[in-house]
């Protein structure tokens, strides 16, 4: 099977607005990373939405089956499709690489929520053990607790474990945005003022949620008894090269200490690696589980230099 190979991949949901894992991410950063991860490798891309619909996401997977493809990346929440994508690749002779959702028994590339949730937990419990050593602070989880899906229910469990590994008598208050990260302004206000003279914990669960909550906390005024740490490390949060960053150097004195990376807008630059492996019939492990790493101002350079040094 010599290059280029033939490379389809299925995207999770490319409809404008709509957000991936529960996160700030949307399906275009993902695909956009593909796009460019390619453009060095022996690779021909072919693209699909599966618009978070499985009917659809079948429907893309029998036809990427009829164009021949060498191998099919599977990205699709919608895992009541996902065994029937997997019986009608195996037919095909095609295989399967899967990200963040089994398809049968392919490799899988995915995010560990419940790992990055302590991630968070824990640093708000060392930075009130280290701060704050003489006060109880309280502890809010802010954003879509209502969101059905298995992963914002295992980034939740994990924020918790990692607070009361520091903090076992933490007691986290839940207020749920509903799905809209602007509704957490006006909520952790009303929060904040019921709760004038306490020093408060903030875990967001992604980070337009964490944004409306830094504008919340500024506006009461409290920026001196409430710290932020979020989740994801979208672009909405460490900024573009013209736009405003939160998460920068220059902002070291921001309430938002820092957001768990998930690196969705990489995700080409990890799994085509994998791809070409399977491609070229090297043996790749069962389960690749994202890096997951707290990023703060004075690491933000690290993971994203800035484009306009470049």
């Amino acid at each position: 099977m010599p290059p280029p190979w033939r490379v389809a991949f299925a995207n999770a949901n490319e409809t404008p607005g709509a957000r991936l894992e529960g996160l700030g991410f949307t399906g275009a950063d993902v695909r956009r990373s593909f796009e460019l991860a390619a453009r060095s490798l022996p690779i021909d891309m072919i693209y699909y939405d599966n618009a978070g619909d499985a009917g659809r996401a079948l429907a893309n997977a029998e036809d990427a089956a009829a164009r021949a493809v060498h191998l099919l990346i599977e990205y699709n929440p919608e895992t009541s499709s996902n065994g029937d994508i997997a019986r009608r690749m195996i037919a095909a002779g095609i295989p399967v690489l899967a990200i963040n959702y089994p398809v049968g028994e392919a490799p899988l590339y995915t995010a560990d929520h419940h790992a990055a949730g302590m991630i968070a937990g824990e640093a708000l419990g060392a930075f009130a053990l280290q701060d704050w050593p003489d006060d109880k602070p309280l502890v809010v989880i802010i954003g879509d607790h209502g969101d059905p899906s298995e992963c914002v229910a295992s980034r939740i469990a994990g924020i918790t474990a990692g607070l009361r590994a520091k903090l076992p008598a933490a007691a986290p208050v839940a207020l749920d945005t509903g799905g809209q990260p602007q509704r957490a302004e006006g909520m952790l206000l009303k929060y904040l003022a019921r709760e004038p003279r306490r020093k408060i914990l903030i875990a967001a669960l992604d980070d337009p949620t964490a944004l409306s909550a830094r504008a919340a906390v500024e506006a009461a005024v409290r920026l001196n008894d409430c710290v932020i740490v979020s989740q994801g490390l979208d672009r909405t949060i460490h900024g573009g090269t013209s736009q405003k960053k939160e998460i920068d150097p220059a902002n070291r004195a921001s309430v938002v200490l820092g957001s768990v990376a998930y690196f969705l807008d990489r995700y080409g630059y990890e799994i085509l690696p994998l791809a070409l492996r399977m491609l070229r019939d090297e043996v790749v492990p069962a389960r690749t589980v994202t890096r997951h790493v707290l990023v703060t101002a004075r690491t933000i350079f690290r993971e994203y230099p800035p484009t306009d040094m470049n």
